[in-house]
């Protein structure tokens, strides 16, 4: 059967014990695993591999041999609770193999986990999954973790954000990989160790990844700063260096948000900065009325990006508004 994705997030977390299988698939491979890992735990509980309830097969060790999958689904272990047998990296060359094991499979038999790559429609791997009465099939897209897949990685941790902390948080998860995200996380979890209060922007702004942030930096304050002239050099550098076009806006976005959270507060708390007193001299010289104006020219550029029907250069889309925010920096 199918699991679309909005109903894998519900499954993923009190799977079905009594089902025969779940094939997750998808292009990242490491949101692939991630989902797998999920399905896992909560399928078979933390202890399922020292308990030897969770039997692991790569895919090039079952086609060399096949019954090995069938042994894994039969095997009954000294621990009781649920069994799973995992396939990694599933593709056509091992169908037959993952099809009669699907029609061999009796209730009692311990679960079929497989993961693979982007499969086509025409897999029949796919269609097996998609075919069975009693198996699920579900894709992993690469869209970023939404407000609700967050929210879940952090009541696991055991972190109350305050709305701050998730905005930030939203945005770090459109930049980072997720295998990235969740090792910021478990940074945030060793660093509240001890600290009852609920995550703040700033403990994330203190935990967060600077690697993505230091490459962006120049061109951020070249822009507040209003040096037109300089954009063009550092724009060309970034690109050489693999910094994307969406990435420059979201972070864009929240240095700009940044400075008009202190233009519209002068006295207030100043966080997830490294230069305060830089930021601070940038959001006087722009104030809070040309701050708007530049998040509303971010907002529209970012739509653009990811119009299904844009088809110019993302760069040049992302440079062209950087001089327009930087000749509007430049009035007064």
């Amino acid at each position: 059967m199918k699991l679309p994705p909005r109903d894998a997030t519900a499954y993923f977390k009190k799977p079905d014990p009594n089902k025969t299988g779940l094939l997750i698939y998808g292009s990242d491979a490491m949101r692939v695993a991630l989902k797998r890992q999920e399905f896992l735990k909560a399928l078979l509980g933390a202890n399922a591999e020292e308990e030897m309830r969770l039997t692991r097969i790569q895919a090039a060790d079952l086609r060399r041999d096949p019954p090995m999958l069938l042994d894994a689904l039969k095997a009954v272990g000294f621990f009781p609770g649920p069994r799973a047998a995992f396939v990694e990296d599933a593709n056509d060359n091992i169908a037959k193999i993952l099809i009669d094991a699907l029609a061999d499979w009796q209730p009692g038999d311990a679960q079929i986990v497989v993961t693979a790559g982007d499969l086509k429609k025409t897999s029949k791997v796919l269609k097996a999954f998609e075919a069975h009465k009693t198996a699920f099939a579900t894709p992993i897209y690469d869209n970023p973790p939404d407000r609700a897949e967050i929210e879940r990685i952090l009541s696991e941790a055991k972190l109350s954000p305050e709305p701050d902390a998730m905005g930030s948080l939203s945005e770090l998860a459109r930049v980072l990989d997720p295998g990235d995200f969740r090792q910021m996380v478990e940074k945030i979890t060793l660093y509240k160790i001890g600290d009852h209060g609920p995550l703040t922007a700033e403990d994330v702004g203190n935990c967060a990844p600077t690697s993505t942030e230091a490459e962006v930096d120049d061109i951020l304050h070249v822009v507040a700063e209003a040096r037109a002239g300089d954009i063009g050099p550092v724009m060309a550098k970034l690109q050489a260096q693999g910094v994307n076009a969406v990435t420059l806006i979201i972070m864009a976005t929240r240095h700009f948000r940044t400075l008009y959270r202190i233009a519209s507060n002068p006295g207030g708390q100043i966080w997830g900065v490294r230069d305060r007193d830089r930021a601070m001299r940038q959001a006087k010289s722009w104030g809070a009325a040309k701050l708007e104006t530049a998040l509303t020219v971010l907002t529209d550029t970012d739509l653009t990006l990811r119009s299904a029907g844009q088809h110019a250069p993302t760069m040049a889309l992302v440079e062209r508004a950087f001089i327009r925010l930087a000749m509007l920096g430049a009035q007064r």
